[in-house]
């Protein structure tokens, strides 16, 4: 099934606005694409491929954003045991689903949980 071309565009900007952030890497366990800073995982952006529906997931620490994250459509604590620490996934295929910029934010929100305060520092200097 092909993805949606606006969910791969917010696709896109998103994996753009996170391989751009100090000190990211992006890698492909287990065939899905997500980002890295200190060897850990910041961003899961899954796979583009059609094969599984668009998404990120990303961990919120901060309260509001949390709770704004699971408004959205689709959106649920992610699997494997990761939502009870924060983890979030976000369908982007569906309809309402979040503007590229406000998932960016998000995906910054989990770096600075996830990054060393030396690269958190470099981000704020920016």
């Amino acid at each position: 099934m092909a993805v949606p071309r606006n969910a791969l565009k917010k696709w896109e900007k998103v994996r753009e606005f996170a391989l751009g952030l100090p000190g990211a890497t992006e890698e492909f366990p287990w065939g899905e694409t997500v980002a890295k800073v200190n060897k850990k995982v910041f961003v899961f952006l899954g796979v583009d491929d059609g094969s599984y529906p668009l998404g990120i997931t990303v961990k919120l620490k901060d309260e509001s954003a949390h709770a704004h994250a699971l408004t959205c459509p689709g959106a649920e604590p992610a699997g494997y045991g990761l939502g009870k620490s924060g983890w979030v996934s976000i369908p982007l295929e569906q309809k309402g689903a979040p503007a590229a910029e406000l998932l960016c934010d998000w995906v910054e929100e989990s770096y600075r949980v996830i990054a060393p305060k030396r690269l958190t520092a470099e981000l704020d200097g920016r």
